[in-house]
């Protein structure tokens, strides 16, 4: 169905197509549809269950953050076949984002470029959503970034206050001071301001607790983050967020946009920093960036992922994404003798 609906999808600008999906899927969870269409898209098999930070996770392949911003749509996602969704970035203050357009479509990359600025309803408003509808029986994480009016020396302030409004309803948070898309975000990412904002949320009981990095780091910088989620005790690492480089390979007009590539041409890359950060750390690793096929998420398994989200992929190759995954997995699980996706974590390291 998605293979018809999609050259349709694609006449229209990308983020009007993604407001035309997602709305169909919050009607969805509305009314109940996801537990119909949960028997055709999720796969259960013991095999694919994974246990990281505290979770236990029905597969290993999650929505990153982007998708659902609001928390509008976490029951409808679980019921495509996810092991679990990350909401958000949520932020201290109501944002409507950057203006329009904001969203591309590097169709002939099968990539996306997005400067979207965090627009979303804000904490009191996800934090009350999340508390009043019911959950999925899978992890649903809250991705949390500083709101742009908040300036940097306040940011550890404003982390907190995020997320002491969604505390009760989240299973896990993730410190977003990566996204390219908010001025002087990334600045955050050094030792001094990380540990500021780590300690804060920390002292508010936030956990489990992961830092999601940048592809754009350099290596001493992403080590140096590495080293202090260790030392703090934190209990994850999300690699990666989306890049500001444009890859040579790039035939898209669309690659001239300003904001973070995400999709294919950042696979490799995201794998990449996957591996290094895995080689540096026994703190569990989430791969993001270019998943979308088995391969791709079993790749950064092997490179010490112990679950991997995707975004982009889910706009190109449709609802059936998760499902088709997770069976490739499994026979990528039993081609090279493992009996479990936990017992190929790492494999390549």
């Amino acid at each position: 169905m998605y293979g018809a609906l999609k050259p349709l999808l694609f006449r229209l600008p990308a983020e009007t197509a993604h407001d035309l999906v997602t709305g169909l899927l919050a009607l969805a969870q509305r009314v109940g549809v996801e537990r119909a269409y949960a028997g055709h898209y999720c796969v259960a098999d013991d095999r694919l269950a994974v246990e990281a930070f505290g979770q236990s996770f029905p597969n290993p392949v999650g929505v990153a953050a982007g998708f659902d911003k609001n928390a509008e749509l976490p029951r409808a996602l679980a019921g495509l076949g996810f092991g679990h969704v990350e909401v958000g970035a949520v932020t201290a203050h109501r944002q409507p984002g950057n203006p329009k357009p904001r969203l591309f479509r590097l169709r002939e990359d099968d990539a996306l470029v997005n400067r979207m600025g965090f627009n979303n309803d804000g904490a009191d408003a996800v934090g009350e959503r999340l508390h009043e509808q019911s959950l999925p029986d899978v992890p649903v994480g809250v991705n949390v970034g500083k709101s742009k009016v908040t300036p940097l020396d306040e940011a550890p302030a404003d982390y907190r206050y995020t997320y002491e409004q969604v505390a009760d309803a989240a299973d896990y948070f993730v410190v977003n001071v990566s996204s390219p898309n908010t001025p002087g975000l990334r600045e955050l990412q050094g030792r001094e301001s990380l540990a500021a904002i780590l300690d804060e949320l920390q002292d508010a009981g936030a956990a489990p607790l992961l830092v999601k990095l940048s592809p754009d780091l350099h290596r001493e910088a992403v080590a140096d983050a590495v080293d202090l989620a260790t030392e703090l005790g934190l209990d994850g690492v999300v690699a990666t967020n989306t890049t500001t480089d444009r890859p040579a390979s790039l035939a898209s007009p669309n690659a001239a946009e300003t904001g973070g590539l995400s999709g294919r041409p950042i696979r490799e890359r995201a794998t990449d920093q996957v591996r290094f950060v895995a080689e540096r750390t026994d703190l569990p690793v989430v791969g993001v960036g270019g998943v979308f096929t088995a391969e791709d998420a079993y790749e950064k398994i092997r490179a010490g992922a112990s679950v991997v989200q995707l975004y982009t992929g889910l706009v190109y190759r449709g609802p059936g994404i998760a499902k088709d995954i997770n069976e490739g997995l499994l026979d990528l699980l039993a081609r090279d003798g493992f009996d479990s996706v936990s017992d190929a974590v790492g494999a390549d390291l």
